[in-house]
């Protein structure tokens, strides 16, 4: 019997792109959509914990995840939106 049990993604919007990582079993996955990029990482997961090759981590393992703050210095130009974007320096 399995049971479904919500475990912790982080997603971030890159671009045009909905990033999900999954730090715990070092996945990642990308959808044009947050609803996709949800499903995908629910695919991933799905597949790896019913590969009966693969070692599976304990529940506490799965539900594990850690959001922390640290200080760091932050230039002014970022501050303001006046970075230079990586296009811009390859292209000079």
């Amino acid at each position: 019997m399995c049971e479904k049990i919500p475990l912790p993604l982080l997603i971030t919007k890159e671009g045009k792109w909905f990033v999900a990582s999954y730090p715990t079993l070092d996945f990642a996955t990308q959808g044009k959509i947050e609803k996709e990029v949800k499903e995908n990482m629910a695919e991933l997961i799905d597949e790896y914990l019913t590969d009966s090759d693969t070692a599976k981590p304990s529940l506490d393992d799965l539900m594990s995840f850690s959001i922390t703050n640290i200080p760091v210095k932050v230039p002014e130009s970022v501050m303001h939106g006046k970075a230079a974007t990586i296009a811009s320096k390859k292209s000079s």
